[in-house]
């Protein structure tokens, strides 16, 4: 603007400012008044410019960014090679220009070597550039005239917007970047159009000039429009820069990341590991190459890849301090080796180290107290991680997934209220916290305390809305209406979660209890077929339909194979056995029945049940006679007696216990519900189970003094 006024708008030549100021230093003469009012108006703007750059200071708190050798490698240069590099950048930028063939996104790192001697060739385009420059500035600024006036302005739009990237008064954090030419190539413009109107005015280069300019024009556009096919992504912008400079080991790490997004991992690979090659201590490069090894399951090489990443860390010396700028990003090397050394049980002190490495490094590197408190937990150490997340906390006390962590160390230090409000904590913060939503409502539902019922049914109907497809949400909504005695609903969400996830075993086995507890046993058939089908082994629901086999269809063989395969896979299996031994007797066949008996007393000798049975059954092969038709005719009462001391056990010790499968996390786990609280029954309910209580204890009674022959 101070150009444009004086010696365009004014029409002042610079050796007619220095004569007026002469005059004016001697008492000679006296400032005009054009230049006076000019004066003051350029102060007022000069003023309201420092007035910007105050606040352009405070906004970055009186601190220039840092920037690393690799974003500027000429900045952290010796003498002379800073000094000749930058002044050869400057004919580099004048060349983009000019000829804007080779185009590149990033410009950092090794993309122009240092010019580290006098002797470099380099120089002779240095010294050009300023010949020329100061060429154009003599003839501006000394002559008057239209032609003078017009390259001063061109010079000014050229030369002053670029100043501050020029390295001049403060480093910047890149080589080149054309960016910053955006304004200059205004000025640039203004010459060339100069030019071309000189050129013009000549009759014998009028035609010449014409279809140079066209030329220009027209090369210019195809280059445009190529240009674009460039940034059409970020693999094709990156990939057009390898074309121009392959010496910059950012643009393959950029290709690389491209790919990874793209879940290309192969292909990635071979990008980070050029760039480690290209800059061999580039720790973000070997950063890269070990993450992509994790993602590919090749941990032994990701390691060896953040092995050298750390080497190339400041080392910590014994008995010696030091300061070292450690750029943020490459601190996650300590946590990413940590986090990949500690799936390994014997490791995790060696990976705790790694943490605490990190914190030292940094003491407000917030991730790696995460991160050590996850650790910690594994460790079973809940107090150390504990203090871990409560000191993350100061320095984040608004992160949600900081108080959900802590409400986590709370469960594990078996203190469920604190626990609670921590999960409450998190759901203030982010109410849409999935995790917090889910595990809080499983912690109310567990506290066994009603009154907590419809909030974590609210939490999970929140929870459903956030993760419509996770069948956890919906099973355990199911688990909530079965504490509540509501059986319509409890199956309604029950079958909401196996349409989803078919094989989920805990909502499989709890919706054939469901039904076998509300009358239902034949319909909970096909649901432990499925059970069985998916999980051979559950034993539970062996159990459940080996019961409903026998107490519904009557099908013996079928309850039989099913008590058979429990025994098989847990022969101390109590019930089990117990249940086989009431087959035998189903099947007459006393002698097995004893046996069967006797090795089940010896598992559980305090079950007075299974003691009683064994004296039945003794005492009616005892009064067994010879006769084989007699003796079959009494095998036949007696199998009676027994089916009926069966009947009096399953009334008073069901065969089947009375327990639920419990989903506690995100992965569906089995839990067995004791002590579980009754609710309250009405008074006609009560009295109908008294009586029949009271029959099956009479009948019991009538039973076994048969047996004893009273």
């Amino acid at each position: 603007c101070t150009d444009y006024k004086y010696f365009f708008a004014l029409q002042y030549t610079l050796p007619t400012l220095l004569d007026t100021a002469v005059q004016i230093l001697r008492g000679k003469g006296s400032i005009p008044f054009s230049m006076l009012q000019t004066l003051l108006k350029l102060i007022v703007l000069m003023f309201s410019t420092l007035l910007l750059v105050v606040v352009r200071v405070q906004v970055i708190q009186s601190q220039l960014p840092v920037f690393t050798r690799f974003d500027n490698p000429a900045a952290v240069s010796p003498s002379p090679a800073r000094q000749l590099t930058f002044n050869y950048l400057l004919p580099v930028n004048a060349w983009l220009l000019l000829n804007p063939s080779e185009l590149c996104c990033d410009w950092t790192m090794g993309t122009i070597p240092l010019v580290e001697s006098l002797l470099d060739v380099r120089n002779v385009a240095t010294l050009t550039f300023f010949c020329f420059l100061g060429a154009l500035s003599i003839f501006s600024l000394r002559y008057p005239g239209d032609s003078s006036k017009t390259v001063l302005m061109a010079l000014c739009l050229v030369v002053l917007p670029f100043i501050p990237a020029s390295n001049l008064f403060f480093p910047v954090g890149f080589v080149v970047a054309e960016r910053v030419l955006y304004v200059p190539s205004m000025g640039f413009c203004i010459l060339v159009a100069h030019g071309w109107k000189k050129l013009s005015n000549k009759s014998v280069l009028r035609k010449i000039s014409g279809v140079c300019l066209a030329a220009v024009l027209f090369t210019h556009a195809l280059k445009t429009l190529h240009r674009n096919w460039d940034w059409e992504s970020e693999y094709t912008l990156f990939m057009s820069a390898l074309k121009v400079n392959k010496n910059n080991a950012k643009l393959w790490n950029n290709v690389g990341h491209a790919l990874e997004n793209e879940k290309n991992f192969e292909r990635a690979l071979q990008f980070f590991i050029q760039a480690t090659q290209v800059q061999p201590d580039d720790i973000g490069a070997h950063m890269n190459v070990g993450r992509t090894y994790k993602n590919l399951n090749k941990t032994k090489e990701a390691e060896e890849s953040y092995v050298i990443a750390k080497s190339l860390m400041p080392q910590i010396i014994p008995g010696k301090k030091y300061a070292a700028r450690v750029a943020p990003n490459h601190l996650n090397v300590y946590i990413n080796l940590a986090n990949l050394i500690r799936a390994n049980e014997s490791r995790l002190e060696e990976a705790d180290q790694l943490y605490r490495q990190a914190i030292s490094m940094r003491p407000d590197f917030k991730q790696a107290y995460i991160s050590r408190g996850e650790l910690l937990l594994k460790m079973n150490k809940p107090l150390q991680a504990k203090e871990a997340y409560l000191r993350a906390l100061e320095l984040d006390g608004t992160n949600a997934d900081l108080w959900y962590n802590l409400a986590i160390v709370y469960i594990e230090l078996k203190d469920p209220a604190e626990a609670l409000k921590n999960f409450n904590r998190a759901l203030e913060l982010n109410p849409t916290h999935k995790l917090a939503l889910f595990n809080s409502a499983l912690l109310m539902q567990e506290s066994g305390d009603a009154r907590l019922r419809p909030e974590a049914k609210k939490r999970l109907l929140h929870y459903v809305k956030e993760e419509p497809q996770d069948s956890n949400g919906y099973f355990n909504l199911g688990m909530l209406a079965m504490d509540d005695k509501k059986d319509t609903e409890a199956e309604a969400w029950m079958k909401k979660a196996i349409r989803l996830q078919p094989n989920f075993r805990s909502a499989l086995f709890n919706l054939a209890l469901l039904y076998s507890q509300t009358a239902k046993e034949l319909m909970a058939l096909p649901i432990l077929e499925d059970l069985l089908r998916y999980y051979p082994d559950h034993t539970k629901g062996l159990i459940l339909k080996g019961d409903i086999l026998m107490n519904q269809k009557k099908d013996i063989a079928g309850a039989k194979m099913c008590f058979e395969k429990i025994l098989e896979l847990d022969p101390n299996n109590v019930q089990g056995k117990h249940n086989l031994c009431v087959v035998y007797f189903e099947e007459r066949d006393l002698i097995k029945a004893e046996k069967c008996l006797v090795e089940t007393l010896a598992l559980a000798p305090h079950e007075e049940y299974i003691q009683r049975h064994l004296n039945i059954v003794r005492s009616k092969i005892a009064s067994l006679p010879s006769d084989g038709t007699a003796a079959a005719e009494k095998k036949r009462n007696s199998f009676q007696n027994l089916k009926e001391v069966k009947n009096e056990k399953t009334t008073t010790r069901p065969i089947v216990s009375n327990i639920k499968e419990q989903s506690k996390n995100k992965k569906p786990s089995e839990k067995n519900i004791v002590d579980k609280e009754t609710p309250k029954k009405s008074t006609k309910e009560i009295k109908d189970i008294e009586k029949k209580r009271v029959a099956a204890l009479k009948r019991l009674e009538e039973i076994e003094r048969i047996l004893n022959g009273e």
